[in-house]
């Protein structure tokens, strides 16, 4: 496998795990103070804040696995 194409590889697989795994985490840590959108039909404010959790964890899930990937490259270059 080419270099362009397993960079792309890892990038895809780090943004599809960060994406997921912080949605879940910020879906558990809305519930946990109360802001439930998962399960509620109504658009509350209570449900918006629940869904501005499960957003704000995607996009730091995605953030933190990206980094955690480049960590991980440079360690790779290195040996």
């Amino acid at each position: 496998m080419d270099t362009p194409l397993k960079n792309a590889l890892h990038e895809g697989l780090a943004d599809a795990i960060g994406f997921v795994l912080g949605a879940l985490l910020g879906w558990q840590l809305g519930l946990t103070l109360g802001f439930d959108f998962i399960s509620s039909s109504a658009w509350g404010v209570k449900e918006i804040t629940g869904l501005l959790f499960i957003l704000a964890g995607c996009g730091l899930g995605r953030l933190i696995c990206r980094e955690l990937l480049a960590r991980w490259r440079l360690r790779q270059n290195k040996s």
